[in-house]
């Protein structure tokens, strides 16, 4: 029997909260708990993020996600992004602080949980949040295991250059459409200093070389957003990580938002069934 405990407010490090939702199963005793972080324009509910997260709970997984506390989203309004300030004032740094957050809280709120395992976390981090995650890993742990799904390997290459980069810091904010809510999405200059002043702090490469527990890399080769050279990278940095590219697969592996089918797409069922596999054979 599947549990959920959805839009959990807990308090963030950076002024505001972090909302999360909690899956597990009260059949399986000690399950090994995922923590996914999702990616750039992204929050929690998207797409079929509930349903995968349903899914594992169902074979025997828990699952943790949440909204990085500066990802546009409110506690009143989780999904899609009604504070644009909030965005423009997000950077790596902050989200990192965010899941720090995270696994302090849920390492002390279910220490003694009969059905959660906090002592087993595997990091799951979806195009940005791979990032993320690969970053927290390399230096926490509590972390025992990783998944890089279409993750990026790289932060310093996404932001602009030149005339550009001067004209963003002349006007103190850059705007990018979000195709799908059509928003101007702001970027406050902040998100650069912030980089540049964390630099080695945000090195993927450096992270991925110094990993020290297993690690899957999960990439489709028809990703437009994020390159699959970038999971080869990864995988070239960490030689004993494991890779699985799926044939056709675009950047959210077939799913998009809203989702209201009962059924997973076949690229995030093969998903499922690996990170499954990978987690219980590695317990």
């Amino acid at each position: 029997m599947v549990i959920e405990e959805r839009n959990k407010v807990i308090k963030g490090p950076h002024r505001l909260p972090i909302l999360l939702d909690i899956f597990y199963n009260k059949n399986v005793t000690d399950a090994p708990l995922i923590i996914f972080c999702h990616g750039y324009k992204g929050f929690k509910d998207w797409g079929a993020w509930n349903l995968l997260s349903k899914t594992f709970a169902a074979s025997g997984v828990a699952v943790l996600k949440f909204n990085f506390s500066h990802n546009g989203g409110t506690v009143e309004q989780p999904i899609d992004f009604p504070d644009l300030e909030a965005f423009g004032h997000n950077n790596y740094t902050k989200e990192l602080d965010d899941l720090n957050q995270v696994l302090d809280w849920v390492e002390t709120t279910y220490a003694k949980h009969s059905y959660i395992d906090v002592s087993n976390i595997t990091l799951v981090g979806h195009s940005r949040g791979g990032g993320i995650v690969t970053l927290k890993a390399a230096e926490d742990s509590r972390v025992k295991n990783l998944v890089s799904l279409a993750g990026v390997s790289d932060f310093k290459s996404r932001f602009p250059k030149g005339s550009d980069l001067e004209a963003w810091k002349s006007s103190g904010v850059s705007f990018v459409m979000n195709g799908r809510t059509k928003q101007q999405m702001p970027h406050y200059f902040q998100f650069y200093k912030n980089f540049k002043a964390n630099a080695s702090k945000l090195n993927i490469q450096d992270a991925a070389k110094n990993l020290k527990l297993p690690h899957l890399i999960i990439h489709g080769d028809s990703d437009t957003s994020v390159d699959l050279k970038e999971a080869l990278e990864l995988h070239e940095w960490h030689p004993q990580s494991e890779l699985m590219v799926l044939e056709g697969a675009n950047h959210v592996f077939g799913s998009h938002h809203p989702w209201d089918s009962s059924e997973l797409p076949p690229c995030l069922q093969e998903i499922h069934s690996k990170i499954t596999h990978f987690i219980n054979n590695l317990c």
